[in-house]
């Protein structure tokens, strides 16, 4: 479950504002689900 920590460590840093953060984070989920794939397509991206 250090996947958990490390997912939460990294939703704190970054130079990015969180709400658009958060919000990427659920677009580029949202594009993993419906494509069925491990990556959405956005490498380095939140969420990715």
């Amino acid at each position: 479950m250090s996947w958990i920590a490390d997912f939460l460590r990294n939703l704190g840093r970054g130079e990015m504002p969180l709400a658009r953060r958060v919000r990427l984070i659920a677009s580029n989920y949202g594009r993993r689900f419906t494509r069925r794939q491990v990556c959405c397509g956005h490498p380095g991206e939140p969420g990715c």
